[in-house]
C-alpha cells in the first residue's frame, strides 16, 4: 500500500545537567517508529484474540490469547496492542504534518516479539501469545508487524476486544490529607460529570456508612508541553476523581468503595477496600513508613521489555504487597512510572500499585521524569518528561500541597513530620520553595513529633554515585549550599533521596564532616543529619564512584527500599531491604529523649552575645 508517512518519531530522552542512569535513555515504546509504518495487509496472514469480552465477573485485568500466522515469518516480527482499537486517521494529532493521512499514528500500549513464546515461529509461521490487558476505557486490537521496530510493516489486524464496562471506576489510590484526620481517595474512570456523579461510600468497620462526593479532573492533549506526549504518545487519560474523607477517628479501620451515581439513579461500584486512619500527631503507637524512588513499571506478561528496562519494579511491588500488613504509609519520591510521554503507561502503573495504594496512603513526589521540559518552568533543562511537564503526575495523584503544580508539601503521620521538596523547581535560598521548606521544618512540635524527615527526588545532600562524583559535587550543585543550614538548625534526623539508582547511607553529617562516628546504634544528639539515597525502586542501576568518601558508611547497587519504624517518641528503627528477597541489608537505630533534640550543636542554636 506504500509508505504513508515521512516522519520518524523515536524518542531518545535528552539528559539534563546531571547524567542519568542508563535505563533513563529508553522508554520501550519510544523504540517503535510507528509513523514509518507500511501497510501491506496479507490475505494469507492472520491475527485473532480471545476472549472478545473481558471483565464479565468485574475484573479489571484479564489474560488474552493472541494467535497469529504469517506466510513470511521472521525473528523481527512483532505484535502490537492498540487502544482504542480503530486504525483511524481522525485520532491523529494535528501537530504533525503528513504527506498522506496515516491510518496508524499512535504508539501501541504494549508490544511483544512474535517468537517470544515459540522459538519455532520462523519455521512454522504460526504461534500464540498470552498477554494481560487492563481496563483502560477503550477497546483493543492487535496488529502483526514485520520489519522490526524501526521499519514496521502491518500485515494483519485482529478482531477487537473490549471490557464489559470500559468506564468502570478503577485503581483507587489513598493519600494523606492536609489535616491529620483526613484521608483522600483518588480513582480513574470513564464517567464524566455529564454522565454520572462520582461518590465514595465509606465508614468505620462495622459502623454506619456515609457518602462523600468527589471532584473530577482531566487533561487534554494541548495540556501537554511537547512530543511524544502531544503526539504519538497521547492517550485519553479518562477522568480522575478525588474525595476527601474527613474527621476520621485515629488509628481505626475503615472500609470504602468508590463509584458513580448514574442519572438513572443506579450506582456503579468498585470492589470494597479497607484502610487504617492516621494516628493523631504525637500518638505513641507503632508507626511504619516505606520510602523509595525511581521504581517505574513493568508488564507481568513480559511485554514492553528490552534492555532490562524496569523488570525489578515488579519485585519491589511484590515485596511491598507481601509486607502490607506491617506498613502504614508509602512515599514514592519521584520518577514514578517513567511514562516519558506515553500516557497509556500511567494506567498500567496505577494498576500495578493498586493493592498497595488502595490500602495505605501512597504519597508521591515530583522527579525529573515527571516534570523536566524546556521552557516550562523547570529548574533543569532536558526532555526527561517526554512532554508531560508534570501534568499527568499532579492530576493522577493527590498530594496535600497548597498548589499541586508546585508539588511541595508537608505531611504529618503520628510521630513523623515529612517535608517533601520538589527538586524540579528552584529550591535555593530566597525562593518560595526555600521559604516553604524552612516553615515545614520550623513549625513541627518535636515533643509531639520527634522524627523529622526531609524527602526529595534529586540528591540535595550526599551521594557518591558516579554521576555525582564525576561532577565533583557529590550531590546536586547548590543543594547543600542552600539547605544544609536548615537541616542543621532544625535538627532534621534523616534526609532521603532518589535519582541515583542505588542505596547509600552517610554518617550524621554537617558541612562534609561526620558529627557522630557510631554506625548502628545512635544515642543522644546526632549533631548532624543522616543522608540516604534510596533510588533503587526498580529502574536500572547507577554505579558508584571507585572512591568511597569517609562519610559514606554503606553502599549497595541492588534494588531496594527503606523502612522507618517509630516504636515510640524515643526509638526509631531504620531498615534497608532488597527487593529480590525483602531481607534487611542495612539498619540502624536512633534512641534519644526530647532534651537531646533540644541540645545545641554547631549552627543549630541561635548565636548569643554578652548583651543577650
Amino acid at each position: 500500500m506504500g509508505k504513508l508517512v515521512a516522519v520518524l518519531i523515536s524518542l531518545v530522552l535528552a539528559l539534563g545537567t546531571i547524567q542519568e542512569g542508563k535505563s533513563h535513555r529508553d522508554q520501550p515504546l519510544s523504540g517503535i517508529a510507528i509513523h514509518r509504518t507500511l501497510f501491506d495487509l496479507n490475505e494469507q496472514a492472520y491475527i485473532k484474540a480471545s476472549p472478545t469480552v473481558l471483565g464479565s465477573d468485574g475484573q479489571h485485568s484479564q489474560w488474552v490469547l493472541v494467535e497469529y500466522s504469517s506466510p513470511h515469518p521472521s525473528d523481527d516480527d512483532w505484535i502490537g496492542v492498540f487502544s482504542p482499537g480503530d486504525f483511524n486517521a481522525s485520532i491523529c494529532p494535528a501537530e504533525i504534518k503528513y504527506v498522506d493521512p496515516p491510518l496508524l499514528c499512535s504508539a501501541p500500549i504494549k508490544f511483544q516479539y512474535a517468537n517470544y513464546s515459540n522459538a519455532r515461529y520462523t519455521s512454522t509461521g504460526s504461534a500464540s501469545l498470552k498477554l494481560q490487558l487492563i481496563n483502560q476505557r477503550a477497546d483493543f486490537s492487535f496488529g502483526l508487524f514485520s520489519g522490526g521496530l524501526l521499519n514496521p510493516t502491518l500485515v494483519a489486524v485482529s478482531n477487537k476486544v473490549v471490557f464489559e464496562n470500559p468506564n468502570a471506576p478503577l485503581y483507587p489510590r489513598l493519600a494523606l490529607g492536609k489535616e491529620w484526620n483526613e484521608i483522600t481517595v483518588t480513582w480513574t474512570s470513564g464517567y464524566g460529570l455529564d454522565i454520572a456523579e462520582p461518590v465514595v461510600e465509606w465508614g468505620i468497620m462495622e459502623g454506619e456508612r456515609k457518602f462523600s462526593p468527589a471532584g473530577t479532573l482531566t487533561f487534554a492533549r494541548n495540556s501537554m508541553c511537547g512530543d511524544p506526549a502531544r503526539t504519538v504518545g497521547w492517550r485519553d487519560p479518562g477522568y480522575i476523581h478525588t474525595a476527601f474523607l474527613k474527621e476520621l477517628w485515629p488509628n481505626s479501620k475503615y472500609t470504602y468503595r468508590v463509584g458513580h451515581k448514574l442519572f438513572s439513579g443506579a450506582h456503579i461500584w468498585s470492589k470494597e477496600n479497607q484502610f487504617k486512619s492516621s494516628p493523631f500527631p504525637g500518638q505513641d503507637s507503632l508507626q511504619r513508613v516505606v520510602i523509595f524512588g525511581d521504581m517505574g513499571k513493568a508488564e507481568v506478561d513480559g511485554s514492553n521489555e528490552y534492555k532490562d528496562f524496569q523488570r525489578a519494579s515488579l519485585n519491589t511491588t511484590k515485596q511491598l504487597i507481601r509486607d502490607l500488613k506491617n506498613t502504614d504509609a508509602v512515599f514514592h519520591i519521584g520518577d514514578i512510572c517513567y511514562a516519558n510521554g506515553y500516557l497509556s503507561q500511567w494506567d498500567q502503573f496505577t494498576a500495578q500499585i493498586e493493592p498497595i495504594a488502595s490500602t495505605v496512603p501512597y504519597m508521591v513526589a515530583s522527579g525529573n521524569h515527571e516534570r523536566v521540559w524546556p521552557n516550562s518552568g523547570s529548574f533543569y533543562q532536558g526532555l526527561d518528561s517526554g512532554g508531560e511537564c508534570g501534568v499527568p503526575a499532579q492530576t493522577m495523584f493527590y498530594v496535600p500541597a497548597e498548589n499541586r503544580a508546585k508539588f511541595w508539601y508537608s505531611s504529618d503521620y503520628g510521630m513523623f513530620r515529612f517535608c517533601v521538596a520538589n527538586t524540579e523547581l528552584d529550591w535555593r535560598e530566597g525562593t518560595e520553595q526555600y521559604n516553604f521548606i524552612e516553615h515545614c521544618l520550623a513549625s513541627v512540635d518535636r515533643q509531639k513529633q520527634p522524627w523529622l524527615i526531609f524527602l526529595a527526588h534529586r540528591v540535595l545532600g550526599y551521594s557518591s554515585a558516579d554521576l555525582y562524583a564525576e561532577e565533583g559535587s557529590f550531590g546536586e550543585p547548590m543543594g547543600r549550599d542552600s539547605l544544609q543550614k536548615l537541616w542543621q538548625k532544625y535538627k532534621v534526623d534523616i534526609a532521603v533521596y532518589g535519582h541515583a539508582h542505588n542505596y547509600e547511607r552517610t554518617c550524621p553529617i554537617y558541612q562534609n564532616i561526620c558529627t557522630n562516628f557510631e554506625r548502628r546504634n545512635y544515642k543522644g544528639p546526632l549533631n548532624g543529619t543522616i543522608h540516604i539515597v534510596a533510588g533503587g525502586g526498580g529502574a536500572g542501576r547507577t554505579k558508584f564512584s571507585s572512591w568511597k568518601p569517609n562519610w559514606s558508611l554503606f553502599r549497595d547497587i541492588e534494588y531496594g527500599f527503606v523502612k522507618l519504624t517509630a516504636f515510640d517518641h524515643s526509638t526509631l528503627l531504620f531498615e534497608y531491604k532488597t527487593s529480590i528477597d525483602g531481607r534487611v541489608h542495612d539498619s540502624f537505630t536512633i534512641s534519644r529523649d526530647y532534651r537531646d533534640i533540644m541540645a545545641c550543636a554547631v549552627d543549630s542554636c541561635p548565636a548569643v552575645t554578652t548583651a543577650s
